[in-house]
């Protein structure tokens, strides 16, 4: 069995320097908030994304950092495309440290206007399935280098909070991100022998991709009654990340973390 020890005093205990991370979707929106948050730490980063043109130019960007970065073309929803993304990981770095899960999509199709559930099964195989798939690829890799490791899964707070279902259905996006949240559970348990720490963060409204869907009385309301009045940055998810996969998060796996500005307090 492999013991994550405790911190026995401050010094590097929130350091992730030298650690080898992979962050799904990291070229844009909270994934570039992530990489970037890791990279600015002293940590290197293989960014997962479909668009290896962009990701590539951010791993360049990267290069002030001192670390080692690229980009490697990936759909998570494709197991064949996340097989062979593994091995170029597995080329890159002789071993992972963190895995995180960021990338994922979303829609405002209402259910039963869905044809075919074809957003449905996109949304799905992407936010969940593609979740699974780089779990089932990256954690055997893990507890084979027998370092430990941490697994970070972007939720979000739609996992709790179904929203306005009229002005912005999203009922695959919700639905994944619930069962994104329980499969963090069940992984957490399961790899806790090995020293692997599983833990889920549910952003709230956070400046991204996703946040230009949102009506304006969304807006307002974030503006107006949320009680730090504002939308995050994504690099505030990456340093949650970071917090997480430093040896003070050494003791937190199995954990449902919110990071919304107070959302929940006021439509919770």
């Amino acid at each position: 069995m492999h013991l994550t020890p405790p911190i026995t005093n401050m010094t590097d205990a929130f350091s992730v320097k030298d650690k080898n991370v992979v962050v799904t979707g990291g070229n844009r929106g909270i994934g570039l908030g992530i990489s970037t948050a890791f990279a600015q730490s002293g940590a290197n980063v293989v960014i997962l994304c479909r668009n290896r043109e962009k990701g590539i130019q951010v791993a360049d960007s990267f290069k002030q950092y001192g670390g080692k970065y690229t980009c490697i073309e990936c759909d998570i929803a494709d197991k064949a495309s996340v097989d062979k993304a593994t091995a170029g990981i597995f080329s890159f770095f002789d071993h992972v440290d963190v895995l995180v899960n960021n990338a994922g999509v979303a829609t405002n199709v209402e259910f039963l206007k869905d044809k075919d559930m074809k957003e449905w099964h996109r949304v799905i195989n992407t936010n969940l399935n593609g979740v699974a798939n780089m779990v089932y690829a990256i954690a055997p890799k893990m507890k084979e280098a027998g370092l430990g490791g941490r697994i970070i899964n972007i939720s979000s707070i739609g996992a709790q909070l179904v929203g306005d279902v009229f002005n912005h259905p999203n009922c695959p996006y919700n639905v994944s991100k619930a069962a994104i949240d329980h499969f963090t559970r069940y992984i957490a348990v399961e790899l806790g022998g090995d020293g692997i720490r599983v833990n889920s963060i549910e952003p709230g409204p956070f400046h991204s991709d996703l946040d230009k869907d949102l009506p304006e009385s969304a807006h307002e309301f974030i503006r107006q009654e949320t009680p730090c009045h504002r939308f995050g940055e994504p690099i505030e998810i990456g340093a949650y990340c970071v917090f997480l996969s430093s040896p003070a998060g050494n003791h937190i796996t199995g954990s449902i973390c919110v990071h919304d500005g107070g959302l929940i307090c006021r439509a919770g």
